[in-house]
């Protein structure tokens, strides 16, 4: 069976993603495993607080709890759910509970609304989607998963033999039923024969999934994006990190990263070349 990790820390914003994967867990057929990282000193309430470790489980435990429970009433107790606490460097810890799980998707909130959650996802989550070789979905505070109909992917074109996973997204396309769209996020100053060239690779290893292809123009790529995303009902955006990618534009802290990944509403994936099945 499929199995969905879902990084929290019991905010509100991370509440929401949690939503958000235990319908996604119904989509698919997965079952959730709830995971809680919690790190010395921990941050509360836009405050620094010390607690002791068994306050600290006490309080997790009760949380977690209570998330599960509402999970379960959501679900109407479909989705079978796990749950784990431990005490580490989250990324560490996370990368190791994918690697003994091997996870169809790790899910978390993008970005929070106070000072402890900002902190929690601002840093966790865009360094998650940087460096861990597993699916990560990034979600939105106010995103709501209905259905994934519509996926794009951002695709610079670039070595697309060495850096698209295209066996992973044709099953993601097969797993939701969905209609992919490639979209072109190269510069647009004339005939390239090497984009050219690399689409046609793209096509051909993507030819089942039947891609649409788009190639935007706007000289603001994220901005480019995003008007996309938000005109053709994107679903789920998709992108393949890389030394020179799209991930620090659009998990940077500016104003883009504030459309993108918060009024857009639009979950973001980050989708490894080195991906793991």
């Amino acid at each position: 069976m499929k199995k969905i990790i879902v990084a929290t820390d019991f905010s509100a914003t991370a509440a929401n993603a949690a939503k958000y994967a235990a319908q996604m867990a119904l989509a698919v057929d997965a079952e959730l495993h709830l995971l809680h990282i919690y790190e010395l000193p921990v941050v509360y309430m836009e405050l620094p607080i010390s607690m002791t470790d068994a306050e600290l489980t006490a309080n997790a435990r009760k949380a977690m709890n209570e998330l599960k429970n509402s999970l379960f009433a959501l679900t109407n107790n479909k989705v079978h759910i796990k749950s784990e606490i431990v005490m580490g460097t989250f990324f560490t810890e996370l990368n190791t509970i994918c690697n003994k799980i091997h996870p169809f998707a790790v899910i978390m909130g993008s970005q929070g609304k106070t000072a402890a959650e900002r902190l929690f996802f601002g840093t966790h989550a865009v360094y998650a989607m940087k460096h861990l070789p597993w699916s990560l979905i990034a979600v939105p505070p106010e995103a709501k998963f209905s259905a994934i109909k519509t996926i794009g992917l951002a695709c610079d074109f670039e070595n697309v033999s060495e850096t698209i996973p295209v066996d992973e997204i044709r099953s993601m396309v097969t797993d939701f039923d969905a209609t992919l769209h490639i979209l072109n996020i190269g510069k647009q100053d004339g005939f390239d024969s090497a984009i050219v060239r690399q689409s046609r690779i793209l096509r051909e290893k993507l030819s089942s999934s039947k891609p649409v292809y788009h190639f935007l123009a706007d000289k603001n790529i994220d901005e480019g994006i995003l008007n996309f995303a938000e005109k053709n009902k994107i679903d789920l955006l998709v992108i393949i990190p890389k030394s020179h990618s799209l991930i620090d534009k659009l998990m940077h802290k500016s104003h883009t990263r504030q459309m993108v990944l918060h009024s857009s509403y639009v979950p973001v994936m980050a989708l490894h070349p080195e991906y793991h099945a």
